[in-house]
């Protein structure tokens, strides 16, 4: 009964926390670890320190990258691709947006791009629908693909201590698995997209909306353009440091020889991707004129920020509750786990939706589910599942997407549920799972 009234907490600290927006998810769950602690007497669980201080040094470097300009050398490169190829706009603006998010860790560089794939797709009659609500999925899912992001560097942290059959599931293992499964899915998005929805010159809707000459004149707009921005010497300067970065820590992933003894051990890749990104991040200052005051007021630094504070709360109060409650729950779901262990899959993407946040969701998930015996060959092979919060459109990026759209084509629909971003996040998220799981028995993990 204990029990039950503690993951009723949880649950109503995460969904209130969820609803609230912001820091409000970390602060509510420091409510639930005060309940737990002076109401049900269970002991502190143990904040994940460091998937936390991860977490610090690779929004430092990020939001360096921002503040240096060096991200509009991505987006004016990426929008040079779609202008060139406007007629497949659909399949490449959602490996567009996937491929950013995977070199800069954060989904919130789509907002620049989805007025310039709005622009090539109602200037060349594609329904913008098609590439905007595939582009807003795909950027989130590049997320679990990208050596970067918060939920990579948090779940690399939890495998680090949960062998797989007596072999530690590093770095480079877990994006040689998340990193092709990611863009399988987004193929499949793309595809999708590319048939969904009518032909503008047949959708009644738009038809009788660009009828009145003034709404035609919104719909079609002025052309929203990054390519007249002259970039300049020292932006490209900041892009090659953080790219040079990126590729470092992929490298010393992959050699561990390279990597120098700590104890007799190889440097923990925790510990190698922290400093890397905060030297990044110091190198950018030092090359460029980027000015210091201004990295902590861009956006890329204010959602990191808020993950920060999101994995704490949530992690601290889950693990005080879990790891109270271990022997009790080992004995209720060791044989679900071990006969149907795609059910974390389930279970992780539901996290996912009440959280709205991957980093967040593995942080409350993956140390459960480790303890409780479910494989690390599982928990790799669905990392795509802690991206759930595309069930209901009230994700930022969904929303922008909405307001982006002048024609009207993506939005919610009459019952909330049916709305433009469903059908992409189901595919997009259900073939990442699978081919991941293909990948993950390939490679011994399963």
């Amino acid at each position: 009964m204990e029990f039950t009234l503690q993951i009723v907490l949880i649950l109503v600290c995460l969904f209130y926390g969820a609803r609230k927006g912001g820091v409000a998810l970390g602060l509510l769950g420091g409510i639930g670890v005060v309940i737990l602690v002076f109401a049900f007497h269970l002991a502190p669980g143990k904040p994940p320190v460091d998937v936390m201080l991860t977490i610090v040094a690779v929004v430092a470097a990020s939001a360096t990258l921002q503040a240096s300009g060096g991200l509009d050398v991505m987006l004016q490169l990426a929008e040079k691709v779609l202008r060139r190829n406007p007629r497949y706009v659909s399949i490449l603006a959602p490996f567009t947006t996937c491929i950013l998010t995977m070199l800069c860790g954060t989904g919130h560089v789509v907002y620049t791009m989805l007025p310039i794939i709005y622009d090539v797709a109602i200037k060349n009659d594609i329904r913008p629908e098609r590439p905007m609500a595939a582009s807003s999925i795909a950027s989130q899912m590049g997320i679990m693909a990208s050596p970067v992001s918060v939920a990579v560097v948090s779940l690399v942290a939890f495998l680090a201590k949960a062998p797989a059959g007596g072999t530690v599931i590093d770095f480079v293992t877990l994006l040689s698995i998340t990193i092709p499964s990611t863009l399988v899915g987004v193929l499949m998005i793309g595809i999708f997209s590319w048939f969904r929805g009518k032909d503008l010159d047949k959708d009644p809707a738009f038809q009788a909306l660009i009828a009145d000459p003034e709404s035609r004149k919104f719909v079609y707009g002025e052309s929203a353009t990054l390519l007249d921005k002259t970039l300049s010497t020292q932006q490209w300067t900041a892009m090659w440091i953080f790219v040079g970065a990126i590729v470092v820590v992929a490298l010393l992933g992959a050699f561990e020889s390279v990597r120098p003894l700590v104890g007799g051990k190889p440097l923990s890749m925790v510990l190698t991707i922290q400093m890397f990104m905060l030297m990044a991040g110091a190198l950018i200052i030092i090359f460029t004129k980027t000015n210091p005051v201004s990295i902590a007021k861009n956006e890329v630094f204010r959602a990191g920020m808020i993950a920060v504070v999101a994995v704490f709360g949530v992690a601290w109060m889950a693990d005080t509750v879990f790891e109270a409650n271990l022997p009790g729950i080992k004995a209720a779901l060791a044989d679900v786990v071990k006969t149907q262990p795609w059910t974390y899959a389930i279970a992780l993407l539901v996290v996912s939706k009440l959280v709205n946040s991957q980093a967040a969701a593995v942080s409350a998930m993956v140390p459960v589910a480790l303890s409780i015996g479910v494989p690390p060959g599982y928990v790799v092979a669905f990392a795509a599942a802690s991206y759930g919060y595309y069930i209901l459109p009230t994700y930022p990026s969904d929303l922008a997407t909405i307001q982006f759209d002048r024609s009207g084509t993506t939005r919610i629909g009459k019952y909330v549920i049916n709305h433009s971003f469903i059908l992409p996040g189901l595919i997009g998220v259900f073939s990442s799972c699978v081919f991941g799981y293909f990948l993950a028995v390939a490679r011994g993990l399963i």
